[in-house]
């Protein structure tokens, strides 16, 4: 998997906890249009700790472009974003 690190637009539900559950996140591509995938699987899901700042992570799988991927979401829990971690 690459190492993308790129700021996405995600749909999520939460739990009455507060853990969020990613449904399918828009990404920006370099022309300018965006590309909506559907999360298909959350395979697993940790919390991480990096550089003093809380993240969850989820490594999920999805069909994006008619090929089946698994890629890593990152949430970081101080300024509610996510990103496209790995793919």
């Amino acid at each position: 998997m690459k190492v993308l690190m790129t700021p996405i637009e995600m749909i999520v539900w939460f739990t009455q906890d507060g853990v969020p559950h990613p449904l399918k996140y828009r990404l920006l591509q370099k022309d300018g249009s965006y590309t909506v995938v559907k999360v298909g699987k959350v395979i697993s899901s940790d919390k991480e700790r990096l550089a003093g700042n809380n993240m969850l992570i989820y490594r999920c799988q999805s069909i994006v472009h008619g090929i089946e991927k698994l890629y890593e979401l990152k949430y970081e829990i101080a300024t509610c974003k996510w990103f496209l971690y790995k793919m």
